[in-house]
């Protein structure tokens, strides 16, 4: 598989995907070092420059190696970075990755994610040949089940207290799309 197919810059409506870049880090230090942001991952919220660009690099490190695609989710109207949008744990034998996204704050409810989102599974059932695309979220974020759903996402199951991040425990709800599952409605 050819090493262009981790580093692509895929266009929507309103936003640029693309990968990131260490100038990135400070965008990314402000999303991600909000505790709102990051209450429901598996990671408690970052804490210095040096969390944004270990996370730039290493994101770099695995595209290279092709275990992951992660890429900046860009304004195309200001270049403004709002977050990022990942496939990751991908096993190419098995046709299957993780999705995953991140949103700042301010640009929550706008949409993003569904655009960002189908364009990135897209991507990854077209051009990286996926069969299986799954997620796993915490069952309390309403939010980011209610976005799967709206993805054509399916839930397929629940791992019992899963994680446990700064003293507190919490569940897995797993989901799942197929290449084979119906489209998603478009939204109006």
């Amino acid at each position: 598989m050819s090493e262009e197919l981790f580093y692509p810059v895929i266009e929507t409506k309103r936003l640029k995907l693309r990968p990131l870049l260490l100038s990135d880090s400070k965008s990314l230090l402000e999303i991600f070092s909000d505790p709102e942001v990051m209450k429901y991952w598996n990671t408690a919220p970052w804490v210095g420059m040096q969390d944004a660009l270990d996370f730039v690099n290493s994101s770099n490190d695995s595209m290279r190696r092709q275990e992951s695609l992660v890429l900046g989710v860009c304004l195309k109207s200001t270049g403004e970075l709002a977050g990022k949008c990942m496939l990751f744990s991908y096993d190419k034998d098995s046709r299957r990755a993780e999705v995953g996204f991140g949103l700042g704050r301010s640009f929550w409810g706008k949409g993003y994610i569904n655009e960002a989102g189908e364009a990135l599974i897209q991507y990854g059932f077209n051009t990286l040949g996926l069969r299986r695309i799954e997620a796993e979220i915490d069952p309390d974020n309403h939010s980011s089940a209610q976005a799967l759903k709206k993805l054509g996402f399916s839930q397929e199951g629940l791992l019992r207290q899963r994680w446990e991040i700064d003293g507190v425990v919490s569940d897995s709800a797993l989901y799942g799309r197929l290449v084979s599952d119906e489209p998603p409605p478009k939204s109006a």
